[in-house]
């Protein structure tokens, strides 16, 4: 009268019936994780690797330092960056953050 019954067979009998349903949570989160955060920025890189390639001598261009310039020089790892007359700047490829439209130097 004061033992409850023992419902152990019984569930085990459910669970064993809903073992894709415990994993798809989990599926979820990493559908999500890949959607919101990996892809965007696979895609970003993709986009700035195909910019550092098209870097070529003329183009303008902001550094991740904030430097405004024009290219005068480009290697395979380096380019030579004009900020003022007689100023000649060697910074990294890498360090390219955005090129900037022709003539946008000299509105500013």
């Amino acid at each position: 009268m004061l033992i409850s019954n023992a419902y152990a067979q019984q569930t085990a009998a459910l669970a064993s019936g809903s073992g894709f349903m415990e994993f798809l949570p989990v599926v979820a989160v990493c559908a999500v994780f890949y959607f919101l955060l990996l892809r965007p920025q696979q895609k970003r890189a993709k986009e700035q690797k195909a910019m550092l390639a098209a870097l070529q001598k003329g183009d303008e261009i902001i550094t991740v330092g904030g430097e405004l310039g024009r290219v005068s020089k480009v290697g395979e790892n380096y380019i030579s960056l004009d900020i003022t007359e007689n100023v000649t700047v060697l910074i990294q490829k890498s360090a390219v953050q955005t090129v900037l439209p022709k003539g946008t130097i000299k509105s500013i």
